[in-house]
């Protein structure tokens, strides 16, 4: 575990987190990956949904003639496992969280940057570099940043909420929505045991999904998607949700109360990356230095609600996204990157979750 402090001062002096003729607007995401070898002037983006503001892929695609073909996975393993049936290829550019790459770096799934074609690398915060994943900042250029964060309404909620422990609260019932992530929610129990997010003792997992099942009775939703919609609506009082969703509730409901745990909160980042055989490692890093532009990463920060993880862009941001650059500059607590652990570990967390979704009828 690792204090944030250091790095917030960091931030702090850092702030005032495709080459053919084509012109064709770039398509809507698809579900599947490329089942055919690109042409020379094409690019396979991999990610998630809605990454993108659309005029963000069209604006590339008018500058370079590079048509960008958007694919889109649901979870992170199901990007690793088609990266590693493709052998590294079918995708140019890929964007996912820490922990996931350290695995493809390992497996040599991963291309090293050529930095001589990243002219605006040097945008890049170096808060967001040099973390577990990629510590010689050889493989990643960071895209986005966020924590594990509480959002709740205080018209809907008897409670103060000031920690994961308030959660278990009875006054709760019935109010609570949490995301899909397992790692992320086991270790909201873990944190209230006092224990890191990446032990790897069976003994304590096993305690945590106890410990797990008492918050049953207050989950309504265990969703990844839209969570902010829920608060904003009325479905809950209370919500665990991504960086993103927090940002969208806040610009949305600005008497939302927005949580740093005192048990501590988790850090990610989300980075780009080239695969190991993509077919066209140039329009890549075409691509990741367009991205790396100011006035683009602007569009995309504002678009995601993630941490913006360019500096060069932090002074462009219109105001009202400004309090959501990073986390509040009197944050003191201690933050935590949620990393791979032992296969066995993995195994109990997974036994945890799937009795805890049970137990919540999900």
């Amino acid at each position: 575990m690792k204090k944030f402090l250091a790095l917030t001062l960091i931030l702090a002096l850092a702030l005032p987190t495709f080459a053919a003729c084509s012109k064709e607007e770039a398509p809507a995401p698809g579900a599947d990956g490329p089942s055919q070898p690109v042409a020379a002037g094409e690019l396979n983006l991999y990610t998630w949904e809605n990454m993108f503001p659309q005029e963000v892929l069209e604006g590339f695609t008018a500058e370079t003639g590079i048509k960008v073909n958007y694919s889109s996975f649901d979870t992170d393993e199901t990007m690793l496992a088609k990266l590693e049936t493709a052998k590294g290829g079918d995708y140019d550019v890929i964007i996912a969280d820490d922990y996931i790459i350290e695995t493809a770096i390992a497996e040599g799934l991963v291309a090293p940057l050529n930095k001589e074609l990243l002219p605006n690398y040097g945008n890049v915060n170096p808060i967001y570099q040099s973390q577990f994943f990629d510590p010689e900042n050889k493989y990643t250029v960071p895209f986005g940043a966020g924590v594990q964060t509480l959002v709740y309404n205080p018209a809907a909620v008897e409670k103060e909420i000031t920690s994961y422990a308030d959660l278990w609260d009875a006054s709760l019932q019935d109010n609570l929505a949490v995301i899909g992530n397992y790692r992320v929610v086991n270790g909201m129990a873990l944190k209230v045991l006092g224990e890191s997010y990446n032990v790897t003792d069976i003994a304590t997992i096993e305690a945590a999904g106890k410990k797990l099942l008492e918050l049953a009775p207050n989950i309504r939703l265990i969703k990844d998607d839209n969570v902010q919609d829920d608060l904003l609506s009325g479905e809950v009082g209370a919500a665990v949700m991504y960086t993103s969703q927090v940002t969208l509730a806040c610009l949305q409901n600005p008497d939302l109360k927005v949580v740093y745990p005192t048990e501590g909160v988790g850090f990610g980042v989300m980075a780009q990356f080239v695969p190991s055989a993509a077919p066209n490692p140039e329009a890549a890093h075409k691509f990741m230095d367009y991205i790396l532009r100011p006035e683009i990463a602007k569009q995309c920060f504002e678009f995601m609600g993630y941490y913006c993880t360019n500096k060069a862009a932090d002074e462009l941001i219109e105001d009202a996204y400004k309090p959501f650059l990073t986390l509040p500059e009197d944050f003191s607590g201690e933050t935590e990157m949620i990393q791979n652990i032992t296969a066995e570990a993995d195994e109990a967390h997974v036994k945890a979750w799937t009795e805890f979704k049970a137990a919540c009828g999900q």
